[in-house]
C-alpha cells in the first residue's frame, strides 16, 4: 500500500485540552488494519477518556497494547480496569467483533479519525470515539438542538411539532435525544417534513431506547443518523444520559428549550451549551405551569424568547453572538426598503401553522373554537366562556370541531386545539 494513498490510511490518536489548545499525544498513522484493535480498546468496560489518553500517549498503537504482556500495563490501571482489560483481551475476537459491528451498519470514528465531527473537537470534554448508524451531521449545514421534558403538555407537543416542521422546511438539521416527549415529537415532525435529524443516545447505537420509538429510530436512520459515544450493546443507564447531553449541544449552533422544569435533565443540557458558548432560546409558558418554569427562568436570565416559530427561523441567521441569545444578540437596524416584518414565503411553509377554520364557519362555532388552546379544558370551561349556548348544543359543536380536525378530545370531556403533528 502506497503512503501516498490517503484514502487507505486512518489518522488516529488522542488529544488533551490545555489552555484551550489541543496537543497531539500520538502522531502514528496506522493503516486501516489498526481499526479493529482500536474498536477493541475503546470497548473495554471501565476504560474512559483519561485511561485511553494515558495508554495512547505512552504506547501509541492499539495493536501494540493488545500484544504487550499484561504485567507491563498493570501500573497504568486500577485493579478493576486491569481485570476488565485481561478478560477482554482473552475473550475478544479482534477481527470477528469488528466485522459484527460493521455488519450492523455501524461506523466507528476515534477522536482523530478524519470523519470525527469537528464540532465535538471544540467542546471541553470530547468523547474518545463516536459510533454512528446512518450518517453524521453535515458540517457545512446549520444545526439546532430541540429539547424539553419527557412529560410534555399539549401546548409543548404542538410547539415541538411546529418547530420541527419549520426547521425541516428551512433545511436546518435538528439534533436531539429521541427521548419521550419533546425530543421525539420534534424529531418525528422533522422526518415527516422531509428534513434531517440526528439522535444522540445514552446507550449503544444498536439499542433502541425508549422501545416505543422503534419506528422513529428507523426513520431517523433514513433521514439522518443515530450517534453515541458508548460502544454497541451498551444498555441505557441513568448516569449515561447527562453525559450525552454535552454532545447534543456540542453538535448544535443553538439550543431551543420548549418545556422544562427548573431542575431537569434539559437544564443540564442548557448549562453545557452555555459552557460551550452556544445560543439558548426558550418558549415562554404560563407562570402557574410547572412544565414551563425552567423556560421562564431562562428567559429571565437572558435567553432568547421564541414568540413565533417563523420569526425564530427568520432571525436565526442574524444572531451570531454566543450565550443567552436574548442577552447578547445585537439589535438589527430597520431598513426602509426591506422592513423586518416581511418574511420570505419560502421560510414560512403552510404546514408550520396549525389548521385554521375557514372563514365561513358559523359565528357560534367560531366562538367555541376561539376558546380552544393546546392545553385540554373541560366542558365546563367552554360553558363558562359561551353562557348563551345550551350545554347540549355546546357538546355537539365540540364534537363537530373534532370531526373536522380543528379540535381533539383528550380523556373524558376534555378538549384542546388540534396539533398537525402525529405523535
Amino acid at each position: 500500500m502506497s503512503d501516498n494513498n490517503q484514502e487507505d490510511r486512518v489518522i488516529y490518536g488522542f488529544y488533551n485540552d490545555k489552555n484551550d489548545k489541543q496537543e497531539v499525544f500520538s502522531t502514528v498513522e496506522p493503516v486501516l488494519a489498526e481499526m479493529p484493535y482500536l474498536y477493541w480498546l475503546y470497548s473495554i468496560a471501565g476504560f474512559g477518556r483519561k485511561t485511553l489518553l494515558v495508554l495512547e500517549a505512552l504506547i501509541g498503537s492499539a495493536e501494540v497494547i493488545y500484544h504487550l504482556p499484561a504485567n507491563d500495563l498493570k501500573w497504568l490501571m486500577n485493579e478493576r480496569q486491569f481485570r476488565d482489560f485481561t478478560d477482554s483481551r482473552r475473550n475478544w475476537d479482534i477481527a470477528g467483533e469488528y466485522h459484527k459491528m460493521t455488519e450492523k451498519g455501524i461506523c466507528f470514528y476515534p477522536y482523530a479519525h478524519p470523519a470525527y465531527p469537528a464540532a465535538l473537537r471544540k467542546i471541553p470534554d470530547p468523547p474518545a470515539a463516536i459510533y454512528v448508524r446512518g450518517r453524521l451531521p453535515d458540517p457545512a449545514g446549520r444545526a439546532v438542538a430541540v429539547i424539553g421534558t419527557r412529560k410534555c403538555s399539549g401546548y409543548g407537543s404542538a410547539m415541538a411539532g411546529q418547530l420541527g416542521t419549520a426547521l425541516a422546511k428551512a433545511q436546518i438539521q435538528v439534533i436531539s435525544g429521541m427521548a419521550r416527549g419533546i425530543d421525539g415529537i420534534g424529531q418525528r415532525a422533522v422526518v415527516e417534513a422531509g428534513g434531517s435529524t440526528f439522535a444522540v443516545l445514552g446507550c449503544g447505537v444498536d439499542v433502541i431506547y425508549p422501545s416505543e420509538n422503534r419506528r422513529l429510530y428507523e426513520r431517523i436512520m433514513e433521514r439522518g443518523g443515530i450517534l453515541s459515544e458508548y460502544s454497541p450493546g451498551t444498555m441505557p443507564k441513568a448516569r449515561l444520559f447527562p453525559c450525552r447531553n454535552r454532545l447534543i449541544s456540542g453538535l448544535s449552533e443553538a439550543i431551543v428549550v420548549i418545556e422544562a422544569r427548573e431542575k431537569s435533565g434539559t437544564m443540564i443540557t442548557v448549562d453545557m451549551a452555555l459552557e460551550q458558548g452556544k445560543d439558548v432560546y426558550a418558549f415562554p409558558g404560563r407562570l402557574v405551569d410547572g412544565l414551563s418554569s425552567g423556560c421562564n427562568r431562562l428567559i429571565k436570565q437572558g435567553a432568547g424568547v421564541i414568540l413565533s416559530v417563523e420569526e425564530f427561523i427568520w432571525e436565526l441567521g442574524t444572531n451570531t453572538a454566543p450565550g443567552l441569545a436574548g442577552d447578547t444578540a445585537p439589535e438589527q437596524p430597520e431598513r426602509p426598503d426591506d422592513p423586518p416584518e416581511v418574511i420570505p414565503p419560502e421560510v414560512i411553509p403552510p404546514e408550520v401553522m396549525p389548521p385554521e377554520p375557514p372563514e365561513v364557519i358559523p359565528p357560534e362555532e367560531r366562538k367555541v373554537y376561539d376558546l380552544l388552546d393546546y392545553n385540554p379544558q373541560p366542558l365546563a370551561y367552554f360553558a363558562a366562556g359561551c353562557p348563551e349556548i345550551p350545554l347540549s348544543r355546546l357538546a355537539m359543536i365540540l364534537i363537530s370541531l373534532c370531526l373536522n380536525d380543528r379540535a381533539e378530545q383528550i380523556g373524558a370531556g376534555y378538549y384542546c386545539k388540534k396539533s398537525n403533528i402525529n405523535q
